[in-house]
């Protein structure tokens, strides 16, 4: 696992097309508190203080490394290799760690020396936490136990630390882990894991959750959009993966966050992979205004702007109120109140909290 623009030129369609793909939820810690319902103004505000002494941070980070990509050769087969990382967190008003889940997205492409695409595109891709057994740590790696066996004993070990403690008791100068208890579960390269961690602790903010909140990691990837190199055209493997950290009262959301990977890498009908697999792949909130909404399709707000809209929108919800939020045969909202400040698609982001919500 390594670091991480594409830019936006679909326009506002990109979430519609990812509602049938996976990423198991994952849930920790149980609440007893509710919060109110949000009220929308159509304009795009943050919540930076705590409202009260209970309130915690809500956090979300994406990771992405595509550096052990592969070119074709006539032998063998090219490949991008997505390797993403997903940490959500809670993080109280003294920067401890109140809830952890670590995930992964496993996800590659294949394409030959003639830059066809090789790999199916309307397959379903799975979390690292969805596949367990499957991912093969065990039967493959000889590992005693497996990736999400690991990353949840991480994601324990971080539960009641700072930042600063975690990072300077869970691991050694290698990323192995040096706490003698986490060492008997994690054997793997825990260096990113606890990178991630601090990213979504610093990505944190105050949405409404408390600590007693339910912490939910869901997320809906796909390769759909990758096509295939055609003489001068160069080939796209392009990786769309929509995430959400929420937390929950029952079935009431208390707090949403979320972001959206759009990670390119592009081949040349010769095989050859044409992409500086090294750099780094932001996120769109990472993006901000670069990814280019307000400037190539005349937006109003940026990506960043509506999807933060629709976090705050939904929290203080029901999922099913969520999932009956009404649309258009575009998924594009139709509500007033939403549509004054979301333009774009949002059936992913209604797929995304139904999935953490299980």
């Amino acid at each position: 696992m390594r670091k991480q623009i594409s830019f936006f030129l679909t326009v506002v369609m990109m979430l519609g097309i990812l509602t049938g793909c996976a990423g198991t939820p994952v849930v920790v810690c149980d609440r007893n508190e509710s919060t109110a319902p949000a009220e929308s103004t159509g304009s795009v505000e943050t919540h930076g203080e705590p409202v009260g002494d209970d309130e915690v941070k809500t956090g979300l980070a994406i990771v992405t490394s595509v550096s052990d990509s592969v070119g074709a050769t006539s032998e063998k087969p090219g490949e991008v290799k997505y390797d993403v990382t997903l940490a959500a967190v809670t993080v109280d008003k003294d920067g401890i760690i109140r809830s952890c889940i670590l995930d992964g997205v496993p996800a590659s492409l294949n394409f030959d020396a003639a830059g066809a695409i090789t790999t199916d595109l309307t397959a379903e891709i799975l979390t690292k936490n969805e596949l367990g057994e499957n991912y093969g740590m065990k039967k493959y790696g000889g590992a005693k136990h497996e990736w999400n066996e690991q990353a949840a004993a991480l994601a324990k070990y971080a539960v009641g630390k700072t930042v600063e403690q975690l990072r300077s008791g869970a691991i050694n100068e290698s990323g192995m882990a040096a706490d003698a208890d986490l060492a008997t579960t994690a054997t793997i390269y825990l260096g990113g894991y606890v990178a991630a961690i601090e990213q979504a602790a610093n990505n944190a903010q105050y949405l409404g959750a408390t600590a007693q909140d339910q912490l939910r990691l869901a997320s809906i990837s796909s390769l759909g959009s990758s096509k295939p190199a055609e003489g001068e055209n160069k080939g796209t493997a392009q990786l769309d993966c929509d995430v959400t950290a929420l937390t929950m009262k029952g079935d009431t959301i208390t707090s949403c966050y979320i972001d959206s990977l759009q990670a390119k890498v592009e081949f040349d009908a010769t095989g050859a992979i044409t992409s500086d697999v090294t750099a780094p792949m932001p996120t769109k909130n990472e993006l901000g205004e670069n990814y280019g909404m307000k400037l190539y399709a005349g937006s109003k707000y940026e990506w960043n702007e509506q999807a933060a809209a629709f976090a705050s929108y939904v929290t203080g919800k029901t999922v099913s109120e969520v999932s009956g939020i009404a649309v258009n045969e575009k998924t594009a909202p139709t509500g007033a109140d939403l549509a004054a400040t979301v333009t774009i698609a949002i059936g992913g982001f209604q797929a995304l909290v139904a999935k953490a919500a299980k």
